[in-house]
């Protein structure tokens, strides 16, 4: 009886541990499966933030980049603006010193006359300012004499500032020789070049 008890108690020990030992077998299976996961997902989570940080700067790169394209560009139009401004302001001032009397007794007739060559001299008039007007009027007339005898007009036009303008009454066509039209159309050439020049250097 004894030994029987002994034998049923050495079972049931038997039987208690190996069970203990199953469950704490199974636990331990299941703790590394979750601590498995959990450094899968710490990974997985670690690789989002860095493409995250990465996308982020590779992004604050591209901008700084592109403000510093775009300033680079604004400095250069500004400076080429300012350029083609102080060029024509320049054309300007000396397209107005070149316009003197001596110029004005010259150009005037051959311009004139040219003209009337092709066109009905009555319906012809000169525009000058009136200072101009005053300066070449009698040397006008002397050189004009025919034109003039003709019905070509000598007229004060407070609009000019320098230089002359030659056309029809009605002013259906004209030539436009005043130190403002000269200026604009060595304006018109300059410009571009000083682009092209200014463009060439910026690279």
């Amino acid at each position: 009886m004894d030994v029987q008890l002994q034998e049923l108690i050495d079972k049931i020990k038997k039987d208690g541990v190996a069970a203990a030992e199953k469950i704490a077998s199974e636990k331990l299976a299941q703790a590394q499966k979750d601590a498995d996961k959990i450094i899968a997902d710490a990974k997985v989570e670690a690789e989002k933030i860095k493409k995250t940080a990465k996308d982020e700067t590779a992004r604050m790169e591209k901008a700084s980049e592109d403000a510093i394209r775009q300033a680079s560009r604004n400095l250069v139009l500004s400076f080429r603006d300012s350029v083609t401004k102080e060029l024509s302001a320049l054309v300007r001032a000396e397209t107005e010193k070149a316009y003197s009397t001596d110029l004005l007794v010259k150009l005037i007739p051959e311009t004139v006359k040219a003209w009337t060559a092709k066109a009905d001299a009555s319906s012809i008039s000169v525009l000058l300012n009136e200072s101009d007007l005053k300066s070449v009027e009698s040397s006008l007339m002397s050189a004009l004499r025919s034109e003039i005898d003709k019905g070509l007009t000598l007229k004060v036009d407070k609009s000019i500032n320098k230089g002359f303008r030659v056309g029809v009454e009605n002013g259906a066509a004209f030539i436009d020789i005043t130190d403002e039209a000269v200026a604009d159309l060595f304006s018109a050439y300059l410009n571009p070049k000083v682009s092209a020049i200014m463009k060439e250097a910026s690279k």
